[in-house]
């Protein structure tokens, strides 16, 4: 599977889940449909009914893998044709080497202030 026509596939794989949530959606229309007649036919109850489960576990099914997928992609781990996961890692460690330079320098200026503070009361003691 090429990584271009990956998202390309995978949005006509959701195209298809959502024709399947129409037919779903019309199975039960039907069933509830023949249930409202005087003379309801509980065969074609039954029949609409089984066409709508079997379509919704169907349809059940396709959107946990799309749902997996997604979850791989959110967490970063690898996955084909996405460097998520790679940005993500590099965003992290900018972002901590940041933070770390940032205490680096307040404790740079805290060693100064203490040397500066001790200076001059050495300094003070000498010219008296």
């Amino acid at each position: 599977m090429a990584n271009s026509s990956m998202p390309i596939e995978r949005l006509q794989a959701l195209d298809n889940v959502e024709k399947e949530i129409a037919s779903c959606i019309q199975s039960a229309g039907q069933a509830l449909t023949e249930l409202s007649k005087d003379k309801a036919s509980m065969k074609q109850v039954e029949s609409h009914t089984s066409q709508f489960l079997k379509t919704l576990n169907h349809v059940e099914g396709e959107l946990s893998k799309h749902i997996n997928y997604l979850t791989q992609v959110s967490t970063g781990q690898p996955h084909e044709g996405s460097a998520y996961g790679s940005v993500k890692m590099y965003k992290t460690a900018r972002h901590r080497m940041e933070h770390t330079r940032t205490r680096l320098q307040d404790l740079e200026n805290l060693k100064n202030r203490a040397l500066a503070s001790t200076v001059r009361p050495a300094s003070a003691q000498n010219n008296q």
